[in-house]
């Protein structure tokens, strides 16, 4: 089945979904088209869900919440950014980033005192610099070679832990058989006093290790939010998510494991 994911060529993305997946992969403008088109069926999807310097991505999290797919694998890609240029880095113009790559080597791009332009992925970056001359872009070494751009610097994230999770979707939910974790959507609906801390009992009780915890606007007003949750599969956790079910609405987003990158 084809793989859509976070085009043009030369994304992390791309990069990914061709070394898990091999050569039929849809490249796609977004990620909202992206779940759009694995909701719709005949495709399954590879989208980045969080960053380990920048924190969740946002339109993943909010299509995730909008379309009925599920999680049916996880993937661990270390991530390595690089200034490409034309010109000595400080005598550039402007600076072609992704949000997300912006905040990830904002240590770096803020202090050259450029002016950043966000654009919509790496490899668009990648486009965008090739229309000036004094134009430089955040790109990864694949985007690079794909669009014949020098380095002019290597290895401008924060961290050299820079790690990016990405999950696998599909219109259909995975068996349960041999998953190690559990993604959940957690909706209250009424905000009371102490209601966190329930939730989070659910789970202590149980000795159920939470991997991640993390609001989202539920766009019924301020102060109106919205948990996903992540539990690795334990003893007791299909009864943490039942008792759950008694306080608030939750809707699994699926059970799965951990997809090994070749090198």
């Amino acid at each position: 089945m084809t793989v859509a994911t976070l085009g043009p060529a030369g994304t992390f993305s791309h990069e990914l979904a061709v070394r898990l997946y091999g050569d039929d992969i849809e490249l796609l403008p977004t990620i909202r088209s992206i779940i759009g088109r694995v909701a719709a069926g005949g495709a399954r999807g590879l989208v980045p869900i969080e960053n380990s310097e920048a924190g969740g991505v946002g339109e993943t999290l909010q299509g995730l919440m909008e379309f009925e797919v599920s999680i049916t694998a996880e993937a661990y890609m270390p991530v390595r950014h690089h200034l490409a240029a034309r010109e000595d880095p400080a005598r550039l113009s402007v600076i072609y980033a992704h949000p997300q790559t912006h905040e990830q080597c904002s240590i770096l791009l803020d202090g050259l005192g450029v002016e950043v332009v966000h654009t919509s992925s790496n490899a668009a970056s990648a486009m965008a610099m090739q229309r000036e001359s004094r134009a430089g872009a955040v790109v990864s070494e694949t985007a690079a070679r794909i669009y014949g751009l020098p380095l002019a610097l290597r290895d401008l994230q924060n961290s050299r832990e820079n790690t990016t999770r990405f999950v696998e979707i599909s219109a259909l939910p995975r068996g349960i058989a041999g998953a190690t974790k559990c993604s959940l959507l957690v909706d209250p609906e009424l905000d009371r006093v102490g209601l966190l801390a329930d939730i989070l009992g659910v789970f202590a009780r149980r000795g159920i290790n939470l991997t991640r915890i993390e609001s989202r606007p539920s766009r019924r007003g301020i102060g109106r939010y919205i948990f996903f949750i992540d539990l690795e599969v334990s003893g007791g956790w299909r009864e943490a998510k039942e008792e759950l079910k008694t306080m608030t609405t939750v809707r699994e987003l699926g059970c799965y494991a951990r997809m090994e990158v070749p090198i």
